[in-house]
């Protein structure tokens, strides 16, 4: 049992790990995306270079780690494992050994997570960021109030074990989104659609 829980934390950390937005950009010569922005190496902040299909491509290759994490986890060691994998994922991608720890802020990392362990909970996180976005028109906003829905949507869908790694997944996404949430008390955070500062998401 230690050795499959071993197994699947470090193939999903390493998986999770791999930054595909510095990855991307620097193949499209245009430098360090941790030069750029935020600073993050996530989907929003590639968007900040102008070329958005590097950023369609982030945001689809970022979503597509988690989920192969999940499912190759799944195939290898079982469903019991997958919220092991799908946690060590998100926190490959947000802490990744290679660049220091620091890295992105693990959104489309855990909705594709979500949707390759058990897809109902992706997909109502996905309608609860619509929803939310619609409403408040903030995009980090809505980040937070569907990670904040995702435990009840895992416990209600997928059992108490896939609620506690939504839970784990919520408390790392309200930590790297600290300075979004700081700038949302001050009410400085853009609009979508808005003018955009430097800081807002990546």
């Amino acid at each position: 049992m230690m050795l499959e829980l071993f197994a699947a934390a470090i193939g999903g950390y390493l998986l999770g790990s791999v930054p595909f937005g510095l990855v991307l950009t620097r193949l499209a010569g245009l430098g360090d995306i941790r030069q750029i922005g935020s600073g993050n190496i996530g989907a929003t902040n590639v968007l900040r270079t102008g070329r958005k299909g590097l950023a369609l491509a982030t945001l689809l290759l970022d979503g597509g780690k988690g989920a192969i994490a999940v499912g190759l986890v799944w195939v290898l060691l079982g469903r019991d494992m997958v919220p092991v994998a799908g946690f060590a994922a998100v926190l490959g991608h947000n802490f990744p050994v290679w660049l220091g720890f620091k890295g992105g802020k693990g959104v489309a990392t855990t909705i594709g997570t979500l949707l390759a362990a058990a897809w109902p909970v992706g997909l109502a996180c996905i309608g609860t960021w619509l929803v939310s976005a619609a409403i408040f028109r903030i995009s980090s906003l809505s980040a937070l109030i569907a990670l904040a829905a995702s435990p009840g949507f895992a416990l209600y869908f997928a059992g108490p074990q896939y609620a506690l790694m939504c839970a784990g997944l919520a408390v790392m996404g309200f930590y790297r989104h600290k300075a979004n949430i700081i700038r949302l008390i001050r009410g400085e955070e853009p609009r979508i659609g808005g003018k955009k500062k430097a800081e807002s998401e990546g």
